[in-house]
């Protein structure tokens, strides 16, 4: 198993923690207590030291063992000393509010560097490092079923330890823009506001080498009637551009435009539908070689055409790129349609999916259970279509783009 995928290990390089923690102490001061729940290699505790001294306590979590070893050869000198700690058995609530031993711990600091990684890709490569089951997000239905109940484990993560936070506390995480967002929206919406909310953009792929849109996240545990949080364009906090928050319901990305022209805003007579869902890529999709078709795997492999479509991946939408480079196997045209019809009008492809039954059957989600073997989700007449307009979530800015069908065969996408 990729260890650095499982714990969605992305090390915060020293320089980055020094910058985050002056902009930190800007905004709190000096705190009584840092704590640092998944310290990694205690770069923020290091940075911290720099910043403090002695003029707080440290505390210090981290479930790898031999990050714990390697990061407390690295404290000794500062008195400094990681804990062995899975992050989803412990009890946060207990652990910063200590008010029976720590009595005068009154400003806990949360700082650090949640993990990088959703729920599905966890499950898909069988790691135990996840939260219990539970509907978090609240979806109903269907939802909580498919895609959108897929969310990085960070986001489950801040929400614990926000809820954790004493009112007299702040927490600072670096963490995906979209997840600072999502836990904003989250408490916009059942507990009221957090007091002083800000996102401070980070360059990802400079410090990480990650495509994504990233921040450091600030925020104190006090509630407030207000929905807003304030953006900066960088680590400083002179660099404010814009305000976002929660609108009538919906989440606004600057509230003081939306403020202004918000008798233009209506519903869309458009249904915006998600692409293909197989959670199998190496086994359901394909490039072309020599006339054969090969997968992910590296195998070359004879199909029938029948069941193969041009695909577009979402990195092609997020470049505008319209000529499909792959291909993919869709087994049904509509969800819960018989897959055993293959068997007969397409043996070779049949035979190539029971020869990857051990991957297709072993997928994770619960929406394969009880439905018919090697079934895929988000199909259906839309489709199939000859044209589409199609974008991707995963980039800073949207791109919508014209997809018409490809040697007369409609576009999927992923």
């Amino acid at each position: 198993m990729n260890t650095q995928k499982e714990f969605g290990d992305y090390q915060t390089p020293n320089d980055l923690a020094v910058q985050v923690v002056g902009v930190v102490a800007e905004l709190f001061g000096v705190p009584d207590c840092v704590v640092e729940p998944t310290a990694g290699l205690g770069a923020f505790l290091i940075a911290s030291h720099g910043e403090w001294g002695c003029a707080c306590r440290y505390e210090g979590y981290e479930i790898n063992d031999a990050y714990v070893h390697s990061a407390n050869r690295r404290l000794s000198d500062l008195g400094i000393r990681l804990s062995q700690q899975d992050f989803f058995s412990a009890d946060w609530h207990r652990m910063l509010r200590k008010e029976k031993l720590h009595k005068k711990l009154h400003r806990i600091l949360v700082l650090g560097n949640l993990p990088w990684i959703t729920n599905s890709e966890q499950g898909m490569l069988g790691s135990n490092n996840l939260p219990k089951k539970a509907n978090f997000q609240r979806l109903r239905g269907f939802d909580a079923k498919t895609g959108k109940s897929n969310f990085d484990v960070a986001e489950w993560m801040l929400i614990r330890l926000i809820e954790a936070l004493p009112e007299s506390g702040a927490i600072a995480m670096l963490c995906k823009t979209m997840t600072a967002r999502k836990v904003l929206r989250h408490f916009w919406k059942t507990e009221g506001g957090l007091e002083s909310s800000k996102l401070f953009g980070i360059d990802a792929k400079k410090h990480f080498d990650v495509a994504v849109d990233a921040c450091l996240f600030f925020a104190s545990g006090k509630r407030t009637e207000d929905r807003v949080a304030a953006v900066y364009s960088s680590l400083n906090v002179d660099s404010r551009v814009t305000e976002f928050g929660l609108v009538d319901g919906s989440l606004v990305s600057d509230v003081e435009t939306y403020t202004t022209f918000r008798e233009l805003d209506g519903g869309s007579p458009y249904t915006w539908r998600s692409g293909i869902k197989h959670d199998a890529s190496k086994v359901m999709e394909f490039s072309r070689w020599n006339g054969r078709f090969v997968n992910g795997l590296g195998e070359a492999v004879e199909l029938e055409e029948q069941f193969l479509y041009p695909l577009l991946k979402s990195s092609d939408l997020g470049n505008r790129r319209t000529t499909p480079r792959k291909v993919v196997l869709v087994t049904q045209r509509r969800i819960g349609d018989d897959t055993g019809r293959i068997r007969n009008v397409a043996p070779k492809t049949w035979k190539y999916l029971e020869d990857h039954s051990d991957e297709l059957d072993s997928r994770k989600s619960s929406i394969y259970q009880n439905r018919p073997r090697f079934s895929i989700f988000g199909v259906g007449d839309y489709s199939f279509a000859p044209w589409k307009v199609a974008l991707s979530g995963l980039y800073k800015s949207f791109t919508f783009v014209v997809v018409p069908s490809h040697n007369d065969r409609p576009v999927m996408v992923d």
